[in-house]
């Protein structure tokens, strides 16, 4: 993903956001509008105080009038106040608003992405695009706000008010704010590919640092952290020199900002010694014009500062629109029906799929009844979990259909389709939340008291009960602080306790010590009564209680039978079952 969206695309983005809320933009604009307005008025009464104090005697200057114009620059800053802390308070809270919603709409779409998308890129990559997306909208919008709008409108004023006192004053201050943020443009543009090149070495370096965290243990089993570091370093040279680049360049720029100002402030204050030694300027003429001047740069130099977070947050938010314009692979066709279970028959019918452009199923045929437990056996690749991650919709077909009791699953909406099916994979993965919150996530309407019936019947509730917070224990990011049996127990629960028609089992069982293994078989028997089952199971003991086995080979069904049935052949299973150990057919397929 390096695709960088024009700013004017970023900026409809959000604007779809700040329209929802014209009145307290309505506000802003109006707070800032006034705040240039006491900005470009105070200095001219400024100007006339200073006129009347070097006027001459101080005696000869009525009291009443300096408290007039003391009365009229309180007013001024007094409206300066008001309108500073309503612009304030109202940004404050329309901001925090639409970045929630932002963060949200983008968590949305997320997820709305596939399997597919998901094992293609870094969830840390991922967590630092949808948080940064909302940072984004905050620095574009201060930017404008606070810098860019106020900005304009106060060059546009101080130009015309030094024009109409004389017009050369304004035409060189004009002149000068137009080549000075022409410049600044300029290069903005000519280092925005170097932010870029930044913001996707950020996330790169993000994406590292998650995966090698997340996959700390297998770095230490495998004594890899010198290699981890070898490949970190890497990616923090290209970060490294991307910084570099774009710091030198702002360098520069700073140099280029610093030589304009000399200019500006030489030429404006030789002209307006030249007027004074004409007797068409003031005294009080030199306040005005150091006062617009110093404001001006200061402004400028701001928007020159805010001009670098400006592009970079709109390299950072190209990113996550990148994400949120990409469709997603699987979605509902329109007017999509719920599916309705009856009996739970599955049936495959000519169905063609390839992966990574590799030919998985070349019209492949079969049906599993309703109440049927099928075991699919086979040699690591030959399809069995493919199987079950195209009757979960995880994947679409590329011909051919999926059918429940008669229902194409291309044709139902996806949410029905995987509540009508209860999967237990080969190595579930927990939320790091309360273990109730994870049995719960089968049903998550079900009461403490079913959740606890359901872990009693996986026989979790032994150890759960030795915990210290027994099910308000946490378990650690994936269910690192459970052991792989622990974890599998956990799973099957919430199969217990989501009591799905269809049932999916993934090697179910393969965590699970001996001893483990014998409790829970009584368990999935009574979860497995008036179920279609599907199993891919290596244990010979769930493999021999099934109605059907169904034997896999490079994508094709070369057996189908029951397990006495198939041992008469001379076939793949009978092969299989001759190196069995140790209650296991070797096999590790994870397809």
């Amino acid at each position: 993903m390096n695709k960088t969206f024009g700013i004017w695309v970023v900026l409809k983005t959000y604007w779809h956001y700040l329209k929802r809320y014209p009145w307290l933009l309505t506000i802003i604009l109006g707070s800032s509008l006034l705040l240039q307005v006491t900005n470009l008025v105070a200095p001219l009464y400024m100007r006339d105080l200073f006129n009347l104090l070097a006027s001459g005697d101080p005696h000869t200057v009525a009291m009443g009038t300096l408290l007039s114009l003391l009365g009229v620059l309180s007013t001024i800053w007094m409206l300066d106040w008001v309108a500073t802390r309503g612009q304030g308070f109202t940004t404050a809270h329309m901001e925090a608003k639409i970045m929630t919603e932002l963060q949200t709409d983008a968590f949305r779409y997320l997820l709305g992405h596939s399997y597919n998308f998901f094992t293609s890129n870094f969830a840390g990559s991922l967590t630092h695009k949808v948080k940064q997306y909302a940072r984004a909208f905050e620095v574009l919008f201060d930017g404008i706000t606070f810098q860019f709008l106020p900005t304009l409108l106060f060059v546009v004023g101080a130009v015309t008010i030094l024009f109409l006192r004389h017009p050369v004053l304004g035409v060189l201050l004009g002149v000068w704010s137009v080549a000075f943020i022409a410049f600044q443009i300029w290069i903005a543009k000519t280092r925005q590919p170097i932010r870029v090149e930044r913001a996707e070495m950020d996330t790169k370096v993000t994406g590292s640092l998650a995966d090698a965290i997340t996959n700390q243990s297998a770095i230490a089993l495998f004594a890899g952290s010198k290699h981890e570091l070898g490949l970190f370093g890497e990616t923090i040279g290209l970060w490294q020199r991307a910084t570099s680049r774009l710091w030198k360049m702002e360098d520069w720029t700073w140099a280029g900002i610093g030589l304009f100002m000399i200019i500006i402030q030489a030429a404006l204050l030789y002209a307006a010694m030249v007027f004074w030694k004409a007797g068409m300027l003031t005294v009080g003429d030199f306040i005005l014009i150091q006062a617009y001047l110093l404001t001006t740069f200061n402004r400028l130099i701001g928007v020159n500062r805010d001009l670098r977070g400006f592009y970079g947050a709109i390299a950072d938010a190209s990113e996550t629109i990148e994400i949120l314009r990409t469709p997603h692979e699987i979605t509902d066709k329109p007017k999509a029906k719920k599916l309705a279970v009856t009996v739970g028959e599955v049936a495959f019918k000519d169905v063609s799929f390839l992966f990574l452009n590799k030919q998985i199923f070349k019209d492949l045929s079969f049906t599993i009844l309703g109440g049927q437990k099928v075991a699919l056996v086979g040699p690591s690749g030959a399809g069995k979990s493919t199987i079950t991650k195209l009757l979960l919709r995880l994947f679409d077909v590329k011909s051919g259909t999926v059918e429940i009791d008669g229902q194409n699953i291309a044709k139902v909406t996806q949410d029905s389709l995987r509540e009508s099916i209860a999967f237990v994979p080969q190595e579930p993965v927990l939320f790091h939340r309360s273990l109730m919150d994870n049995i719960r996530y089968g049903r998550r309407d079900a009461t403490d008291e079913e959740v606890i019936a359901a872990a009693k019947k996986a026989h979790c509730h032994e150890f759960i009960q030795g915990l210290s917070e027994g099910y308000n224990t946490f378990v650690g990011e994936r269910g690192i602080k459970l052991s792989g049996g622990e974890r599998q127990r956990v799973a099957i629960a919430r199969a217990i306790l989501k009591n799905s028609p269809i049932l999916v089992l993934d090697e179910a069982t393969s965590s699970l010590d001996s001893e483990s293994e014998s409790l829970i078989q009584d368990a999935l028997e009574t979860l497995m009564q008036g179920k279609t089952v599907i199993v891919i199971a290596h244990r010979l003991s769930t493999i021999m209680k099934m109605d059907r086995i169904v034997v896999l080979e490079d994508g094709k069904i070369v057996a189908d039978g029951t397990h006495d049935e198939l041992l008469k052949e001379e076939g793949l299973y009978h092969k299989l079952w001759s190196i069995q150990a140790g209650g296991f057919i070797i096999d590790d397929e994870k397809q």
